[in-house]
């Protein structure tokens, strides 16, 4: 009898360990039929777990717990923290990049094609905060990251080149006025576009008006584009009110 009852134990157990062993398969199949899929979605959630905490702050359990992949697979993907830090950063740079794109830059006079480069910006910042938050968190650490990332430095060197050819188009044709640098102007329409997301909250408790309002943000984009479009183009050439 005792061997019996052992051998049907045996079994059991047997049986249990099977359906375990098939359950993992299942779940690593789940993971690894998408694996671009899966990697962006780890990406994903990573954003807002820097974007909140920090490089720091930020813990990979965290991570893990909120996506469909294992801690053991994030780091497969991406190393270590730091790793996956650098990849959320350049998905973060990517996606404003990829929007520019998009533009019909080289399709619009310049006047127009200039006016909608400011009212993109406005748009993507005010719509993607956790990117204003990455790149206030990678200033603090003196953009170290950024410094590592060849792709960074590619995806916002086309940038350059964009509005760089739009100013000489513009210069030619006589609308822009001459002698402004490219970068300088890539970062003065960056400035006002970013600074209505990193400091709306401040400016909102500090004079006690509401700045993220329909209402106000409309009024700052427009008036975004006004300053960029009279400081960038002929007297003669802005568009009366």
């Amino acid at each position: 009898m005792y061997e019996l009852v052992s051998l049907v134990n045996l079994r059991a157990k047997e049986k249990e360990r099977c359906v375990a062993s098939q359950a993992g398969k299942s779940e690593g199949n789940v993971r690894t039929q998408d694996p671009e899929g899966t990697r962006q979605n780890i990406i994903e959630v990573a954003t807002e777990e820097f974007a909140l905490n920090g490089l720091s702050g930020a813990r990979i359990d965290e991570i893990a717990a909120r996506t469909r992949a294992s801690k053991r697979m994030i780091y497969y993907y991406f190393n270590d923290k730091e790793g996956l830090y650098l990849a959320v950063l350049e998905n973060a740079y990517r996606l404003v990049r990829e929007g520019e794109s998009k533009l019909d830059v080289d399709g619009l006079p310049p006047l127009d094609a200039l006016k909608q480069l400011v009212e993109f910006t406005f748009d993507h910042h005010h719509k993607h905060e956790d990117f204003i938050r990455m790149v206030m968190i990678e200033n603090i650490h003196h953009a170290d990251y950024i410094e590592r990332s060849k792709v960074i430095r590619q995806l916002n060197g086309t940038a350059i080149k964009t509005i760089e050819a739009l100013y000489e188009r513009g210069v030619d044709e006589g609308t822009f006025r001459p002698g402004l640098d490219p970068l300088e102007l890539h970062w003065q329409i960056s400035a006002l576009c970013f600074f209505n997301v990193s400091n709306r909250a401040s400016f909102t408790k500090l004079f006690g008006r509401d700045l993220g309002t329909a209402e106000a943000q409309d009024s700052l984009r427009r008036h975004a584009v006004d300053m960029v479009l009279r400081h960038v183009v002929r007297s003669e050439k802005l568009p009366q009110s």
